[in-house]
């Protein structure tokens, strides 16, 4: 990762917390898309949505070749994401617990479609 020299009153440490609440702020998937968007060019953004699809097929224990032809994703990418599943800080871990326990509520409700202003009808 590249540095930079910031300004000595901004530590990268409070600017990471700053984007950390600014992502906790969004209130629904519409908000955080609309948001993904004006903060990563389509290249990054790929990049995040590709970690993403192979998380729960490595959960699955599907193996990487096998991952590599349903996704396209990359066995280097797919063998980053691993490393941090098993050796990270949890993150991959607890989101993707927290979005499986969100897709199981939804399952039980009738979903509400979600308007182009982020509202629900």
């Amino acid at each position: 990762m590249k540095r930079r020299s910031l300004d000595p009153e901004t530590s990268i440490e409070s600017a990471e917390t700053s984007l950390c609440k600014a992502l906790l702020s969004l209130k629904n998937a519409a908000e955080m898309a609309a948001f993904l968007h004006d903060l990563c060019t389509p290249a990054e953004l790929e990049v995040l949505v590709d970690r993403w699809r192979v998380v729960p097929l490595l959960l699955d224990g599907m193996p990487y070749r096998q991952i590599h032809e349903r996704t396209a994703v990359s066995i280097t990418t797919i063998g980053r994401v691993a490393r941090y599943l098993n050796q990270g800080d949890g993150g991959y871990l607890a989101a993707a617990s927290r979005a499986t326990r969100s897709r199981a509520t939804a399952k039980k409700s009738p979903a509400k479609p979600i308007l182009k202003n982020g509202t629900k009808a």
